[in-house]
Parts: C-alpha cells; sequence; structure tokens
C-alpha cells in the first residue's frame, strides 16, 4: 500500500476516513485496502482488529428480544409473547426506543472502559418473528404468536423502535429472525427440512419478514438452521436471493443462527467440508457467521470454491452497518453516541415496562367477580411454583431488573393487613415433598 500523500506539510486524509464522503465510497475505499485474511476475520461474530487501518475488535453477538439482555441491570419488558398481548403498535414502538436507548448507554458506557466483548455491542439479534402454532415448541414465548398479521405490524414497530428514525445514523442494528420457516421442533431444528407449499409459505411464513425489510427497514436478518425445501437457509438460494433480496430489495447483512453453517456439512450432510459449507452459505448471501466456520473461506478460495470478489460483497454489508452506527465516526456527529449511561433502567422506562405489563394481561375468567380483590377479604390462598418465582418472571434472552416483583409480593403488598395471605407451591419439579399450605 502506498503511503498517504503529503500536501503542505498535512498528511491528506484517507478515503475511509472522510466523514464528508458516502458511506458506500468510504467502505469500497476500506475494504480495498484489507487482505484476504483480514476480510476474512471480519465474517465471524467475533471479528478481530485491524490495527493498521484502526478497525477495532467488534462482537457482532447481542440480545434485545424484550430489553437489553445479558449485560447487567437494564429495564425488563413483558416476555415477547406478552407484549403480543397487548396489539398495539405505539406501545410497542416505545418499548423498542427505550431498548436501544438503554443499549446505547451501556455501549459507550462499556467504551469508554474499552470493553467489547459479546453483548456490549450494538447489533442485536432481536425481534423473533416466527409463528408460533405449535405450543410443543419451546421457543414459542419469544413470537408474537400464531398470527402473520399480528406478528407483522409489531415486527414492523419493533425494527422502527430499535433502530430510530436519524437520516443517516441507526440507533441500533435490529435482526429479525429465524428466515425461514422456523417453528419446531426444537430438538430436531438441526437436521429438520421444512416442507412448505408455496401458499403457505407466502400466507404464514414470509409474511412478517417482508414487512420488517420492506416497511421496516430491517439492517439485518438472521437465517435460520433447518432446511426449508430440502436447502439449508443459511445456504437457500430461494430464500437468500431470489426473496429476500431479490423481491423485497433487502439490502443489508445476513447472520447465522449459531453453528448453522456446520449444520450444512455436519447435519444436513447437503456438502462434504467446512470449506463447501462456508462457500455456498456465502455465495447464497450469509455474510457472517455466528461461529467460527468462516476461516475456512480463506482455503475455500484458494481452492477455487469461492472468488475473493464475492468475499468483498459481504464484507462491505458489513462494514456498511459499523459505518452506519456511526463507528468510525467522532461520536460529536452521532447523535445517539451522546445517550449517557444514566438513561439506562430510569423510573420513566420502569413505568413503560409496567405499563406494557398491565396492557399484556387478558382476563380469561372471573368467577364470582373475584376480581378485584376486595379490601375486606379475609384469607387468600397462593398456590403454585410460579406465584414467587422471579426467575420465571424474566422469560429469556432477558436483562437483569433492579427490582422485581413476584405475584405473591404483590397481593401481600395489595391486600389489606388484616388479610391472611396462604402460600404452597404446590408442586415441585424435583417431586420432594411439598407443604400443602403454609401462612
Amino acid at each position: 500500500m502506498s503511503p498517504p500523500s503529503r500536501s503542505s506539510g498535512q498528511v491528506s486524509k484517507l478515503t475511509y476516513k472522510d466523514t464528508s464522503l458516502p458511506i458506500e465510497k468510504r467502505v469500497d475505499d476500506l475494504v480495498s485496502r484489507m487482505t484476504l485474511e483480514e476480510k476474512v476475520s471480519q465474517m465471524m461474530n467475533g471479528a478481530h482488529p485491524i490495527t493498521r487501518l484502526d478497525i477495532p475488535e467488534y462482537e457482532w453477538w447481542n440480545e434485545a428480544l424484550h430489553g437489553v439482555a445479558r449485560a447487567g441491570y437494564a429495564t425488563v419488558f413483558p416476555q415477547a409473547i406478552g407484549l403480543a398481548a397487548t396489539w398495539d403498535t405505539n406501545l410497542i414502538s416505545q418499548v423498542a426506543d427505550v431498548i436501544s436507548t438503554e443499549a446505547r448507554a451501556k455501549h459507550h458506557e462499556f467504551e469508554r472502559h474499552n470493553q467489547r466483548a459479546r453483548y456490549e455491542g450494538l447489533t442485536f439479534w432481536s425481534p423473533n418473528i416466527n409463528i408460533f402454532r405449535d405450543p410443543r415448541w419451546g421457543r414459542g414465548q419469544e413470537t408474537y404468536g400464531e398470527d402473520p398479521y399480528l406478528t407483522s405490524r409489531l415486527g414492523v414497530a419493533f425494527v422502527k423502535g430499535l433502530q430510530g428514525n436519524d437520516p443517516r445514523y441507526l440507533k441500533v442494528v435490529a435482526t429479525p429472525k429465524h428466515y425461514a420457516v422456523h417453528s419446531g421442533p426444537e430438538p430436531e431444528r438441526h437436521t429438520f427440512d421444512a416442507k412448505v407449499d408455496e401458499r403457505d409459505l407466502r400466507e404464514t411464513y414470509l409474511p412478517a419478514f417482508r414487512a420488517t425489510i420492506v416497511e421496516g427497514h430491517a439492517a439485518s436478518v438472521m437465517c435460520a438452521y433447518n432446511r426449508t425445501n430440502t436447502e439449508p437457509c443459511c445456504a437457500n438460494k430461494r430464500l437468500m436471493q431470489d426473496i429476500l433480496r431479490g423481491e423485497w430489495g433487502f439490502g443489508g447483512y445476513v447472520v447465522s443462527d449459531c453453528g448453522a453453517i456446520d449444520d450444512i456439512y455436519l447435519r444436513h450432510h447437503f456438502v462434504s467440508s467446512e470449506e463447501e459449507a462456508s462457500a455456498l452459505a456465502v455465495k447464497a448471501g450469509t455474510d457472517l457467521t455466528c461461529g467460527r466456520e468462516y476461516t475456512s473461506l480463506v482455503k475455500a478460495v484458494k481452492d477455487g470454491l469461492i472468488s475473493e470478489a464475492e468475499i468483498d460483497v459481504s464484507v462491505k454489508r458489513l462494514m456498511t452497518a459499523r459505518f452506519r452506527l456511526g463507528m468510525f465516526d467522532p461520536p460529536e456527529l452521532v447523535p445517539y453516541a451522546r445517550i449517557p449511561f444514566s438513561e439506562n433502567d430510569t423510573p420513566a422506562h420502569r413505568a413503560l415496562a409496567l405499563k406494557a405489563a398491565h396492557e399484556s394481561i387478558v382476563l380469561l375468567k372471573n368467577e364470582g367477580n373475584t376480581l378485584p380483590l376486595k379490601k375486606d377479604i379475609k384469607t387468600i390462598a397462593v398456590i403454585g411454583p410460579n406465584a414467587d418465582a422471579p426467575d420465571v418472571l424474566l422469560g429469556n434472552y432477558n436483562g437483569q431488573p433492579s427490582k422485581s416483583v413476584t405475584p405473591l409480593e404483590g397481593i401481600r403488598n395489595k391486600v389489606s393487613t388484616a388479610t391472611r395471605v396462604l402460600y404452597s407451591p404446590g408442586l415441585y419439579k424435583t417431586g420432594a415433598f411439598v407443604e400443602p399450605v403454609s401462612s
């Protein structure tokens, strides 16, 4: 690489560092300066630093299903299936906006301490917009339920709320998942072939993805473990090229679910080696792997399985996302970089979480007008293992609330001091002896 030119004693600004230029031009310049090995190092969730180009390490994996997850205290909103029960797109948008505000607050605080670990970045693998129609599917709680229309509307609201409305910069990256036809069975997700006809594909499984991309402008999509109509989703030309990028005009990057590239050859037996699986996935449009499989791309290029020019396409998509997040610009130019850490887990955010919880509750039965509980009630029996289990309140892919209130605690807090509240878990998973009712 030639040294920078000098003019009037000044070193000229490198093209990719010139904030006055279009992002596309800056990305093209940056990628052109990378070696093949450096390009490949950016295509895995734990992207290596390239110090000679001032590219810091970056961890692409973060979660924000119903709050910033796995990174300490955060506002925890109702689980996704509960948010869906609100049927309130404005509320979902507000929830997502708060989540992305706390995400920025945390990210920049981590950066100030030179921390760039998993769950500290700005690229979030949420929302889960798969369709939930079989109650045996354990991940159904992460979704917005069984209806493609409701899932589409809430998905768009969530994506827009996360990504913000700045004309130049993304607040965070949203990643609708898992594309596509990924609705169980969970034990077989790494080997399952989802065989679906065209009508069911278009009416049931694709509408939410189309909506979050065409209307919500999601900057990323996650491809699924399973096969769809014989081809692994992360190497599925019809899903990834013909529909996602062709019909819907998706211009962002695609990330694999964790280990999905390994699945292509180890479990689906679609090809026979890691090099072939990696090359096939990148050619199909999977730009980033959650895993280390893409280290084999260097050998794949040398073996003629894929060209460096095809690698360039994926790396440019990834670097475009980082530029759109403002990662290569001075913080004073990025409005979201000014969000202070004090914006994390605020009273206003917790009040919104409480409002969302109120709106998520659906009263199915109220025999004898038991609710609302009367102040003069003498005795209440609360029965069930989940009544006093804080962890059950959190769902999965959750943050840690600074304070939580279980149903048992809430009842005790609300009733008269003269009311006796009796509690029994009713059962234990371990099969231990259970005391019938304790005061």
